[in-house]
């Protein structure tokens, strides 16, 4: 009969270092691309936004507070689309990858426009980026 082996490190210690809060398949509506059409009809795209973010080294407690809210991540995705036209795909995740960024909890963001619809035999179109502190 073998022994089973001993686990002789510390497996985990039940305090969060880092948490991914993520927001996938948000539809909004914007004015987007540089052609004429695009930028006075506004057209689905698709945001995906995943966050790495650094816990405090405190055990994780049941508040809000506590946490980046995705609701937040949400809201700061629609403000900055109804801010108006943006040419470029890549310039809007900028400005959404700056925006999760200005929590000092997030560490990188990564964000995810896509553009259905786009080209006919295509699903979808866009850009990835991802942005660390």
């Amino acid at each position: 009969m073998s022994k089973k082996p001993m686990i002789s490190h510390h497996v985990a210690s039940g305090v969060a270092r880092l948490r991914h809060v993520f927001v996938r398949d948000l539809e909004v509506m914007a004015t987007l691309g540089i052609h004429e059409h695009e930028k006075t009809t506004p057209q689905r795209i698709i945001v995906n936004i995943d966050l790495s973010v650094k816990e405090g080294a405190n055990p994780l407690t049941d508040d809000i507070g506590n946490v980046v809210s995705y609701e937040i991540v949400v809201k700061k995705v629609e403000a900055i689309v109804a801010q108006g036209h943006v040419n470029l795909v890549e310039t809007l995740a900028e400005l959404i990858a700056a925006a999760c960024l200005k929590d000092k909890r997030v560490m990188a963001a990564r964000v995810r426009i896509e553009k259905p619809e786009i080209i006919p035999n295509a699903r979808s179109v866009g850009v990835e980026i991802e942005r660390v502190r």
